[in-house]
């Protein structure tokens, strides 16, 4: 009979960590989609986000007092549940930034290879503390930034840059490449 029980608690406990995992997560991306305005995919996970809560909140609170080992799934499912999130939104990599590019020598290269694959780049020339620079003004894609940065430190490893949170972009110059990857690579989109 207490195996039994302690099999319950154990599987009561896994079950609460795996749901916070879930719902933190799922709340993690929220946030960051929210701030990126993305409303309509934001309203729909947080539908999902609360009725995970609710479930698991309701467990834990109505068991804790005769099942305290919960509380630590729940707080080390919370705590995984953020690392996961994070992780998540990083790899879907949604929305766009700007990369500002201060190169000495490598800017007329970077600008030319950068629109030969179709990213829309500015360039602006201005003076460096040891003389004059070119500052590439890139908005892009997030996901694109796999690309567009080892490209750019091959072509000029002293390069400085700063990446910035782009909310919105004009629907003038969008960026339009987006290297093919994973599946998509085997089955080359037309």
């Amino acid at each position: 009979m207490i195996d039994t029980f302690d099999t319950h608690i154990l599987i009561t406990g896994l079950v609460i960590f795996v749901a916070r995992i879930c719902d933190v997560s799922i709340g993690t991306v929220r946030t960051i989609i929210t701030v990126q305005g993305r409303t309509v995919i934001a309203f729909f996970l947080a539908i999902f986000e609360i009725t995970l809560w609710v479930l698991v909140a309701s467990t834990v609170i109505n068991q804790v007092k005769d099942q305290p080992i919960l509380v630590v799934f729940y707080a080390f499912g919370y705590a995984t549940g953020n690392v996961v999130g994070i992780l998540v939104e990083r790899k879907l990599a949604f929305g766009l930034i700007i990369l500002r590019v201060i190169t000495r020598d490598a800017g007329k290269l970077l600008s030319d290879s950068l629109r030969e694959f179709g990213q829309p780049v500015t360039v602006f020339h201005g003076e460096g503390m040891t003389g004059p620079v070119e500052e590439l003004y890139i908005a892009c894609r997030r996901r694109d930034l796999k690309w567009i940065l080892p490209h750019v430190r091959t072509t000029d490893p002293n390069a400085f840059y700063v990446i910035e949170q782009a909310r919105d972009v004009s629907k003038v110059l969008r960026p339009t490449y987006s290297s093919l990857g994973g599946w998509r690579a085997t089955n080359k989109r037309k």
